[in-house]
């Protein structure tokens, strides 16, 4: 179950319609509404630099967060829709759903990389090539991994990790059908380095037989 997931500070809005949202957004707000699961939509007010903040941090309509409202119980939400003023291009609205517990929703895990110190392949000098510090799974809203894990006992140089090669957390799948990889142990630069220049002396001595 992951521990770390995000607070959303936001107040009740006691108008709606346009003229309180207008207000909201003169008092340095982002009106929005918050509905779905099993209570009454419910209209909020966002402070906008806060708001502003978590969006330039990437990721915010892919990202579960815990709503907090004075006066109400904190519920679990992700963000359908940011509205943007077409000119500046900054909030002016947020659509926030409710999720139950047995919501599916689509987040994006952090992969850990562990054993580093009993793969072969690095021990000879290799380097591990992270593709994928993240990926994006589905899983369950009362049940989301803090993270998955890929074990490198026993890589070798050439290696590769797939998603396929990865125990996921029950209930969880990624979103992807593809096999696509996560981390590979690539050789060490000066024996790519080797290599490239035996290719090279290769083709230059190819080239002079064809010549002759």
């Amino acid at each position: 179950m992951a521990g770390q997931i995000p607070d959303l500070h936001a107040e009740a809005r006691t108008g709606t319609g346009k003229g309180a949202a207008r207000q909201a957004r003169r008092d340095g707000m982002v009106p929005g509404i918050v509905y779905g699961g099993e209570g009454e939509p419910l209209p909020i007010n966002i402070p906008f630099n806060k708001l502003l903040k978590k969006l330039k941090e990437g990721r915010f309509l892919s990202t579960l967060f815990n709503l907090k409202v004075e006066g109400q119980e904190d519920v679990r939400v992700i963000c359908r829709n940011v509205q943007r003023d077409v000119v500046k291009d900054l909030p002016t609205h947020i659509d926030l759903l409710r999720l139950r517990r047995t919501s599916k929703i689509a987040l994006f895990i952090h992969v850990d990389f562990i054993n580093e110190e009993a793969a072969p392949g690095i021990k000879k000098g290799g380097v591990l090539t992270v593709v994928r510090p993240e990926v994006e799974l589905m899983v369950t809203a009362g049940d989301i991994p803090e993270s998955i894990t890929v074990d490198l006992t026993g890589m070798d140089i050439g290696d590769i990790v797939h998603i396929s090669d990865v125990t996921l957390p029950e209930g969880a799948k990624p979103t992807v059908e593809r096999d696509f990889v996560i981390a590979n142990i690539s050789a060490p630069s000066s024996l790519r380095s080797a290599g490239d220049d035996e290719d090279d002396a290769a083709e230059a001595e190819a080239e002079g037989e064809t010549a002759e």
